[in-house]
């Protein structure tokens, strides 16, 4: 779909496809979503606003670094300075809040770290590869947008045959071994990618690696959702959710900007030799990541059920998150 709206309409089209979609999903939100509420109401503002600068002023920052600008322009270097400074503000005044919109405490929980973190680096993995395969397809091997769409559909439909087997299996043998083997297909799909690519690569030596993708993607997703749950109380998966949301969201803008950067030292767009060049370390570093990742979400909980922990010192028991004791 998106490659038959970028070649016959217009790119910023992919944006307007969507708002139908939603305006036909308000309705059915509205009567058929129950309402809740959290312990917390309070509105933290300047943690809202610190940490959303911060955010802000990385991804600008490392967006204009694969520019023209260079990663030593100030138009790059000063953004991202002040947004690691905002960022480290915010963790300060986090941890000092009466109503944090993030409890720093949170991330003592070895699991929701886990979860976080295992997130944040499958982004950067996947987001990264993403970008530079299509850019692969249509400027060296002379695809169309609906072209390289088509020839994408073994790993992003993957996920529709795949996603409910492995959500049955995550519920069986736990969400954290499914998530695991799923980053390790990843990280081998790209390294079959690593290994076999070239200027005039065909369709069907590249299919192993699309096919890996995609059954990797859907096992790690499936149980995403219960191991982020199953890491906290139930009065904070609102807070946790959107955690791992923003983690990934953050990966996703780190892993372009950083797997571009890896392409652009080693190669670019002068030829398809030289684009595989580049591509090719690109992928390596793509594979790291995922590899961490796996070894990260590890220490992810091991079951969907939490248990309750005990309260830090002074702290009120019902503001702490649930998960196993072997968590702290």
């Amino acid at each position: 779909m998106g490659g038959l709206v970028t070649q016959h309409l217009n790119w910023t089209w992919i944006f307007w496809i969507n708002v139908p979609v939603g305006l036909l999903l308000i309705p059915a939100a509205w009567r058929g979503l129950a309402e809740s509420r959290g312990p917390n109401n309070r509105l933290d503002a300047p943690g809202t606003l610190l940490v959303s600068l911060g955010i802000l002023g990385i991804v600008y920052g490392l967006i204009r670094a694969n520019g023209h600008d260079g990663w030593g322009a100030p138009t790059v270097a000063g953004p991202m300075i002040a947004g690691v400074v905002l960022v480290a503000l915010f963790v300060l005044w986090e941890q000092r809040s009466s109503a944090p919109m993030l409890p720093m405490r949170m991330f003592r929980n070895r699991a929701f770290s886990a979860v976080n973190a295992g997130g944040l680096l499958q982004a950067f993995g996947m987001y990264g590869v993403v970008f530079l395969i299509t850019q692969f397809m249509q400027n060296i091997q002379h695809m169309s947008p609906t072209e390289a769409g088509v020839r994408m559909l073994p790993w992003t439909a993957m996920p529709l045959l795949i996603a409910p087997v492995a959500g049955i299996l995550s519920d069986k043998v736990g969400g954290r071994p499914v998530a695991v083997v799923g980053l390790a297909l990843l990280a081998a799909g790209f390294a079959y990618w690593a290994l076999v690519m070239s200027p005039d690569s065909s369709y069907t030596e590249q299919l192993p690696g699309y096919l890996l993708g995609g059954v990797g993607v859907a096992c790690f997703f499936a149980p995403l959702i219960n191991l982020t749950m199953s890491s906290v109380d139930e009065s904070e998966q609102g807070i946790a959710s959107g955690s791992t949301s923003a983690m990934r969201e953050l990966g996703a803008a780190l892993g372009v900007a950083v797997l571009t950067s890896v392409f652009t030292h080693n190669g670019g767009y002068g030829s398809g030799a030289s684009f595989v060049d580049g591509f090719v370390p690109a992928l390596w570093v793509g594979a790291a990541a995922m590899a961490l990742a796996a070894i990260v979400m590890l220490f992810a909980a091991r079951t969907t059920g939490a248990q309750p922990q005990q309260p830090a010192e002074g702290e009120p028991e019902h503001a702490q998150p649930h998960a196993e004791p072997a968590t702290r």
